[in-house]
């Protein structure tokens, strides 16, 4: 069996990881219900802080290759 292209490689690992991402973000959705939980605006904004400014740190680190353009 020939061996992964590196680029195969990060699509099959960049695939799986980023299903993993949006599955936790499904499930932390579910904590939105007021009937199961209690939680204030100051919870739900250090939740969504952390979030985005780890999305932040890891879109800087894709920014860092000259040969990457973000089109969104």
């Amino acid at each position: 069996m020939p061996e992964e292209s590196r680029a195969d490689r990060f699509k099959r690992l960049a695939t799986k990881r980023t299903q993993n991402v949006l599955h936790a973000l499904r499930v932390l959705g579910n904590c939105a219900s007021r009937g199961q939980y209690e939680y204030t605006a100051e919870d739900v904004g250090k939740i969504f802080r952390a979030i985005e400014n780890q999305v932040a740190e890891i879109k800087a680190k894709f920014k860092g290759n000259d040969r990457l353009e973000f089109r969104l």
